[in-house]
């Protein structure tokens, strides 16, 4: 530990940490005196108590907005999906975990399996700006991506507008089938979002130093446990 690697990462004598509370598996419900609860909160304290100044939670609704407040200094570090369009912005150490995507299709559909998706005509909800949204807008050709601010509001416009397609993370889509009869998970993932931690660019050292405490975190063993206090399913410590 540095003076400056602390003066980077806590300018004003605290942490500020950014969280998701969009991403429900890594960020869960609030304990009851209002501290934040799940991987990502966790893995800030140690990193908070790392660095031996206290921690501060900056709470924001979605992933998009959490990449700006990282940008735009609302906190010094972020917990968010890796991104090409946002490492342009933000310095992402490498992932300590994965969360498998894939797509959701209703009753009736024709639609088998992954590679019948990207097809004229196919229409699919999408939480906007969130890190699959980002991969799918590179890579699909043909179908269509309708975008809304939320998973919970993807899914009630995937409902509501009878889209062909629900884009998320798997384990949100096996909840959500649960709650329409005759819909179906497809098979695989179409693309794997690599959870991080980033700070700006400007900060080299405290992103160095952010890199490292991830290694650490994950060789330990020290995210694994996370995950298993907290009871998530379908995540995966990243190599």
């Amino acid at each position: 530990m540095t003076p400056d690697i602390r003066n980077e990462l806590a300018p004003s004598g605290k942490l500020r940490v950014g969280l998701n509370y969009g991403n429900f598996l890594l960020v869960l419900k609030d304990a009851p005196d209002g501290s934040p609860n799940g991987i990502a909160p966790d893995l800030g304290r140690e990193l908070g108590k790392r660095l031996g100044v206290p921690v501060e939670f900056v709470k924001f609704k979605q992933a998009g907005q959490l990449a700006d407040g990282v940008r735009d200094g609302k906190c010094e570090v972020g917990f968010l999906g890796v991104e090409p369009q946002r490492a342009k912005e933000i310095a992402f150490t490498k992932a300590y975990l994965e969360i498998p995507v894939t797509f959701l299709v209703p009753a009736g559909s024709k639609i088998k399996s992954i590679s019948e998706v990207d097809r004229e005509g196919v229409r699919i909800a999408v939480s906007a700006r969130s890190a699959y949204d980002l991969y799918l807008s590179r890579t699909l050709k043909h179908a269509k991506l309708e975008r809304v601010e939320g998973i919970d509001a993807s899914y009630d416009l995937f409902v509501k507008n009878h889209l062909d397609v629900l884009a998320g993370l798997k384990p949100r889509l096996t909840s959500d089938a649960e709650n329409l009869p005759g819909s179906r998970v497809l098979d695989g993932q179409v693309t794997g979002v690599q959870q991080a931690c980033g700070t700006t660019h400007a900060r080299a050292a405290g992103a160095k130093y952010l890199s490292e405490f991830i290694e650490d975190v994950k060789r330990s063993g020290l995210v694994k446990k996370t995950i298993d206090k907290h009871g998530v399913r379908g995540v995966t410590v990243a190599p």
